[in-house]
């Protein structure tokens, strides 16, 4: 890969050539490596970034008809800074006298909306997560990945038939490989900029990107005259990845109304910072709660922000798991839903997705060792879905893949699932 990507991102598969009439928009967080994968993808594009005022003027003057000849096929990055962009695209396009153009961006309420005003119906989107573990196994300069063994399963039909053609426990080489991989995401996460600094730069890097993105993507969503609640509302944030949200609680620490605590939560979403899992809507066993779980999306920013430096907490190693499951259902564009089930009586399942082929039931165990406990829930939910169960994972940091209960309930390597 050229622009010295490091490690080749899955996503690159999945966008369009530009020999194709196609409007492409690529967001996600700041420096998960969006202009690099453009570049590295669309090298026989013209590339113009919106960042640098003089360009926003140069496109400013440039006359809606004469366009196509003016910047023709090209990537626009940060596009979302010079609004008359976009009803000039969406002429030029629908005129036929540009095939492909790609915009760039990491504010995504601001990018989405002038999509929305301008680009509706005419424009595929696509969305770039930190590192995915499967791209920091691979080696430096891959020019493919073969999809993780998580894209099987959520495809699969039995999993019976999928563990039965894969061997239980890797070999040494292999296994202290994807050992590392693992170890390197619980550390450090998936900013692609990490990779070639040394430890205590990491950590310089991370508490730089927290300015940069209070001063920036944030200065993009909000006008805040005082920055000091919104930091303190993002630390108590990182501090409750992996729990319940409660907005009246969050809001009493963080000394700010419930209404503001909802409103910052909301731009922590918006620039790819959290995600909220949702609770599962139907009552499979009995009443279930309907309030949301809070997961911050990289785990070195988590780890920045809540000052956790040492071994990870059973939280971090659950933020990790879900984190992965979900950046590669994004990733790849999969028909999955993920939701987590909790009845008011106290009985939680991690995870639930929903697959075209059935239910997959999954528990994340943050050590090396399973105990029949550790699915008895899932049995129980299992049982009650009957023909629409497929199967359940019980995802831990130990070293094989093996059977634990009927009905097809599998204990699996955490560092296996990924890669």
């Amino acid at each position: 890969m050229k622009e010295n990507m490091q490690k080749y991102r899955i996503l690159s598969s999945y966008l369009p050539p530009s020999n194709k009439r196609r409007l492409v928009v690529l967001t996600g967080a700041r420096q998960t490596g969006k202009t690099t994968l453009a570049k590295a993808k669309y090298p026989e594009l013209r590339y113009i970034n919106l960042d640098a005022p003089e360009n926003r003027e140069m496109l400013r003057r440039i006359s809606t008809p004469s366009w196509a000849v003016s910047v023709g096929n090209a990537v626009i990055d940060e596009a979302q800074k010079e609004p008359a962009v976009f009803e000039k695209i969406k002429y030029t396009f629908d005129e036929k006298g540009i095939l492909f153009t790609l915009m760039l961006g990491s504010s995504q309420i601001l990018l989405l909306k002038k999509i929305r005003e301008s680009l509706a119906g005419r424009v595929a989107i696509f969305e770039l997560w930190p590192l995915l573990m499967s791209e920091l196994y691979t080696e430096d300069y891959a020019t493919e990945i073969k999809p993780p063994l998580i894209d099987t399963l959520l495809t699969a039909k039995s999993f019976e038939n999928v563990f039965k053609s894969i061997s239980a426990m890797l070999l040494d080489k292999e296994e202290s490989k994807a050992r590392a991989a693992e170890d390197y995401m619980l550390q450090w996460g998936g900013m692609p900029a990490l990779l070639q600094i040394s430890d205590e730069e990491r950590w310089k890097w991370l508490k730089d990107y927290e300015y940069t993105y209070l001063e920036r993507d944030l200065s993009d969503l909000a006008r805040l005259d005082d920055l000091e609640p919104f930091t303190k509302f993002q630390r108590l944030s990182a501090l409750r990845s992996g729990r319940l949200l409660n907005y009246s609680e969050i809001a009493r620490d963080a000394a700010v109304s419930v209404d503001t605590a909802r409103r910052y939560m909301e731009y922590l979403k918006l620039s790819y910072q959290v995600m909220l899992l949702q609770p599962y809507y139907e009552n499979i066993i009995s009443s279930v709660i309907k309030t949301p779980k809070l997961y911050w999306i990289d785990i070195g920013l988590l780890r920045r922000l809540s000052g956790q430096r040492g071994d990870p907490s059973g939280e971090i190693y659950e933020t990790m798991v879900v984190n992965e499951i979900f950046k590669w259902i994004k990733t790849s564009q999969r028909d999955v839903e993920i939701f987590f089930y909790r009845t008011r009586s106290g009985m939680e399942l991690d995870l639930l997705l929903s697959t075209q082929n059935g239910f997959i039931g999954v528990e994340i165990k943050g050590r090396k060792m399973i105990v029949p406990s550790d699915f008895r829930p899932m049995k129980e939910i299992a049982a009650a879905l009957k023909k629409k169960w497929l199967g359940g994972l019980v995802i831990y940091q130990g070293d094989e893949i093996k059977k634990m209960s009927e009905p097809e309930i599998w204990a699996i390597p955490s560092k296996r699932l990924f890669i």
